[in-house]
């Protein structure tokens, strides 16, 4: 069964750290693509970062570009995101995807989903 699964949310003061963690098994890891996608309530879910399946490209959105870190470990099947100076408009539910494409923050590319982890900044 193939799954994805994120962990490491939960609640931080602005200008705090998390790092989200992106578990993978039932596939083939270190040939998919990973994408981290974020949703807030009330908003449309946006494209955070990507990296490649090799890890040799990463990308992030502007909003968080120096402030986010995504990273990948092939051997333990794990991608990571650290992130710093965090910002109450962060705060939303983290998903990680996996895709057989290059590196992307559009959602129509990754075919598998798992589910989230809160993150709540607030003071």
């Amino acid at each position: 069964e193939v799954q994805l699964q994120a962990s490491g949310g939960g609640y931080v003061q602005p200008g705090g750290s998390l790092r989200l963690s992106c578990a993978g098994s039932g596939f083939d890891f270190d040939d998919y693509a990973i994408g981290w996608f974020r949703q807030a309530p009330g908003r449309e879910r946006e494209g955070v970062s990507c990296i490649s399946s090799s890890g040799d490209v990463t990308y992030s959105t502007d909003s968080v570009k120096g402030l986010f870190t995504i990273s990948r470990d092939n051997a333990r099947n794990t991608v990571y995101l650290q992130m710093n100076n965090l910002k109450s408009e962060d705060t939303a539910v983290y998903h990680c995807a996996g895709g057989a494409g290059f590196c992307s923050i559009m959602a129509n590319e990754y075919m598998q989903w798992g589910q989230g982890t809160q993150v709540t900044v607030s003071s």
